[in-house]
This record gives structure tokens, C-alpha cells and sequence, in this order.
């Protein structure tokens, strides 16, 4: 009973779930390079993807099908899709990535989800 004395409803809860797991996984990417210098342009950005992957994980890492939706190469960030399955490869080989010719960088995983749209807005950087 709530105040009052009045009966209060039971509220009621919906859980839903996936049927099936995400086919893809999509990650929002930054790469860091300390130094200035030349910047990668969206080709040299895909190809040093598969470096780290094959890198860590040989030549069945650097299979693993990785799709750049998109780059901007003024702030080296990218948009990148990669099978479920091959989620926590991607992301290990871009982390522990740390020269690009011959020059100190790193990848920096900004944001991951399932869903696209969910990386539409980044609600840190979000300015009120």
C-alpha cells in the first residue's frame, strides 16, 4: 500500500532480448601521433590496421574482414566495422600498435557498440 492507504500497481517490467548476436561490432577510433609529421591518408590508415593485426595475431589476424566506414584524416579518427567474432582481435592489435614509420603512435578506442547510430553523437562531447 502506498500513502494514503491507496493499493499501488505493480509496475511492470518488459525485458527484452536479441534473438541472435550482432553480426558486426563498430569502433570509433583515434590515432595519436605525438610527433606531427606526415598524416596517413585513408589507404596508408587500412594498411596500418592490418599491420597491427598481423603484427599480433599472423596472417589469419590480418584476414579478419575490417571495413573503415569512415576517416577523416585532419583528425586521424575513423569509423571502422569488424565481425563480432573478430572484435577483440581488432581491438588488441590496434592497442598494442606503437610505430608507424618508424614513428611513436597509438590508437586510442574511443567508442564501441553494436548498433551504428550509436556512434552518431558522443554525449562527452556533447556542449550545452
Amino acid at each position: 500500500r502506498g500513502p494514503a492507504g491507496r493499493r499501488m500497481a505493480a509496475a511492470a517490467f518488459e525485458r527484452r532480448v536479441l534473438r541472435r548476436a550482432a553480426e558486426h561490432h563498430y569502433l570509433r577510433v583515434r590515432l595519436e601521433l605525438p610527433d606531427g609529421g606526415a598524416r596517413p591518408n585513408a589507404t596508408q590508415f587500412k594498411q596500418l590496421m592490418v599491420t597491427a593485426l598481423r603484427e599480433l595475431h599472423g596472417e589469419v589476424g590480418a584476414a579478419l574482414p575490417v571495413d573503415v566506414l569512415t576517416y577523416e584524416e585532419k583528425t586521424l579518427s575513423a569509423i571502422l566495422r569488424v565481425i563480432s567474432s573478430g572484435l577483440v582481435k581488432l581491438w588488441s592489435a590496434l592497442t598494442l600498435l606503437g610505430f608507424y614509420q618508424n614513428r611513436r603512435c597509438a590508437f586510442r578506442v574511443l567508442q564501441t557498440s553494436p548498433f551504428l547510430l550509436a556512434l552518431a553523437g558522443n554525449s562527452r562531447e556533447l556542449v550545452l
